[in-house]
């Protein structure tokens, strides 16, 4: 289901975590967005990797649209102005970058689609949000410093909404204190859709942890 890119915004705050995952295999990314959505997580982000991912994801938006109604799904690793749109024409309803690319803000603003770009500098958070980010990524947060470095970001911009990715576990210790940091809501991908979920098809453990995850996000929120 495409929403408004206010409406997906509110709708990734509250839920909290964002997972995101990719694969060439059309089936297999059903069944991996399917668990996480029955779980509660009713938000994703396909990953742009791989030769015709694009034409997975149309695919997957198809699909969605009759099966899960209330999935809000979009795309993730895009670097460039053209691809955004690509995905935008095939039903993309947020644009997630590694990097900053004002071209792609051009394309994203004109849609009213959300675009999140990935930013690891407090001038570069700034500038995307000149740009018209309503929230930025933070990547590689982990390696940026973890926590204590969305916690001073927000010391001197406590408007700034960041979604922290890259690090983030599925553990209410980890999940607590990027929140306690005052993420926006974070990314995961796979700390949660783990390997071995895949090779064997524990698509029921999926579910599981994806409704895990949802309760701990709304015991850390109170």
């Amino acid at each position: 289901m495409k929403r408004t890119r206010l409406d997906t915004a509110i709708l990734m705050r509250e839920t909290g975590v964002v997972p995101l995952y990719y694969n060439p295999d059309t089936e297999t990314c059903k069944q991996v967005i399917r668990a996480c959505y029955n779980g509660g997580l009713k938000i994703f982000e396909f990953t742009n990797r791989g030769d015709f991912a694009h034409e997975v994801f149309g695919a997957l938006v198809k699909w969605a649209e009759k099966e899960l109604p209330d999935l809000v799904l979009g795309v993730g690793s895009v670097v460039d102005a053209a691809t955004s749109a690509l995905y935008i024409q095939q039903g993309a309803s947020f644009i997630v970058s590694p990097l900053l690319n004002k071209e792609m803000a051009r394309v994203c603003n004109r849609r009213k689609v959300l675009w999140m770009p990935g930013c690891a500098t407090v001038s570069e958070i700034s500038k995307a949000e000149e740009l018209g980010a309503e929230v930025v990524k933070v990547y590689p947060a982990s390696m940026l410093g973890g926590p204590a470095y969305i916690k001073a970001i927000k010391g001197p911009c406590p408007w700034s909404q960041l979604m922290p990715s890259g690090g983030v576990s599925p553990t209410l210790e980890n999940l607590k204190s990027w929140f306690d940091a005052g993420a926006f809501c974070v990314g995961m991908g796979s700390k949660l859709i783990t390997s071995d979920i895949i090779r064997e098809n524990k698509y029921d453990l999926l579910q599981d942890k994806a409704a895990e995850i949802v309760q701990m996000v709304e015991k850390i929120r109170g």
